[in-house]
């Protein structure tokens, strides 16, 4: 059965005045179920507050835009409280409790994506709220709340009948939210776009990656990442994961042309993509874009902790490793000409420049 991997926007989901929930779904991106993948951004308001809850699927957060806070509970521990700023990637286990808050002009907003192998619903994240209008308190009956949190039947009434928000409320300018300490940051958060390069290719583009190494959380999650920025009109090269992995990826800014190549050589996928768009590319299918002249970046998760590619251009290509009678014979090609495609781009990384 063909899958559509056409690139595809979000929709709002629920939201106010404090802000908007956004998600992708599953029936217009059919891959997400396909894969097991959940996709999903948050957009806080000034003083916008995301109402605490915990999730059927393990994430990895991403800010694409503005400062703000986060409050992070893991199981069994004490909720750490950190600051937020764009290009920050969190790793955010199945089970743990979080809250979001914004107290700038700017508008905060937070991309999701994660494995829903454990969700109630495949490619979609399941949120439970502990407070609001749908929140725990609402479900369970006076006489359970009264026992379980040990307060009068007043205090009940107030409890349940103060919440009448769901998922986002915007606070009072003059509420004093918790205050983030910097040593919080320190193994929840890693900034991809202050992080030391991992690969840096003049008038080609740049990677930061996320793994075990510089985020030990990601093991829990199951996922790795990796922060792309591709210079106007360059390319990266065609290339495939060789774990059986999906990559998921969201363009943060800038466009540009995507082709995708799947079984028996089919291409099945050649679109144009901007920043909002998330589409996914099968296990095994080989990937390339070219950016527009003003450049173009993503943000891309891959279904493992410690993601290996393989690039088909390139000095890391396979095609280097293949002896050149084995070259000859699969293209039918002679010595000079298979001398001539083994010698082009001996020396480059997986980015190209445009062509001069």
């Amino acid at each position: 059965m063909e899958v559509d991997l056409s690139p595809k926007l979000c929709k709002k989901v629920y939201g106010g005045d404090g802000g908007s929930y956004y998600a992708w779904s599953p029936a217009e991106l059919a891959m997400l179920k396909e894969g097991n993948i959940g996709a999903a951004k948050l957009a806080l308001e000034k003083n916008g507050f995301a109402l605490p809850r915990y999730s059927d699927s393990a994430k990895v957060a991403y800010v694409l835009q503005g400062n703000g806070v986060a409050g992070i509970v893991l199981p069994e521990k004490e909720e750490n409280v950190v600051a937020l700023k764009k290009g920050d990637a969190i790793a955010l286990p199945f089970g743990v409790v979080t809250w979001w808050y914004n107290k700038e002009d700017t508008e905060l907003v937070v991309l999701f994506l994660g494995d829903t192998s454990t969700a109630h619903k495949t490619g979609e994240f399941t949120d439970f709220f502990l407070t609001g209008s749908n929140g725990i308190f609402t479900g369970f009956s006076s006489e359970f709340v009264s026992r379980a949190w040990d307060v009068d039947d007043k205090a009940v009434k107030t409890l349940v009948g103060n919440q009448t928000a769901k998922g986002i409320v915007k606070l009072d300018g003059s509420f004093k939210m918790p205050e983030p300490k910097k040593e919080s940051r320190e193994g929840f958060v890693y900034n991809c776009e202050e992080a030391p390069l991992d690969v840096d290719i003049k008038d080609g583009g740049k990677v930061v990656l996320l793994n075990t190494k510089n985020l030990p959380l990601v093991a829990e999650v199951g996922l790795g990442a990796d922060l792309v920025r591709l210079d106007g009109k360059a390319m990266c090269s065609p290339g495939f994961s060789c774990d059986s992995a999906l990559q998921v990826t969201y363009i943060v800014s800038g466009s540009g042309r995507v082709q995708v190549v799947g079984v028996d050589g089919r291409r099945v996928l050649e679109t144009t993509v901007k920043a909002g768009h998330l589409f996914i590319v099968p296990r095994f299918f080989v990937v390339s874009k070219i950016c527009d002249p003003d450049g173009m970046s993503w943000f891309s998760i891959i279904t493992t902790p410690n993601p290996i590619f393989t690039h088909l251009a390139g000095r890391t290509s396979v095609w280097k490793a293949l002896s050149p009678q084995v070259l000859e014979a699969s293209l039918k090609v002679s010595p000079d000409d298979e001398q001539l495609f083994r010698s082009k781009r001996m020396n480059e990384e997986i980015f190209f420049p445009p062509p001069k």
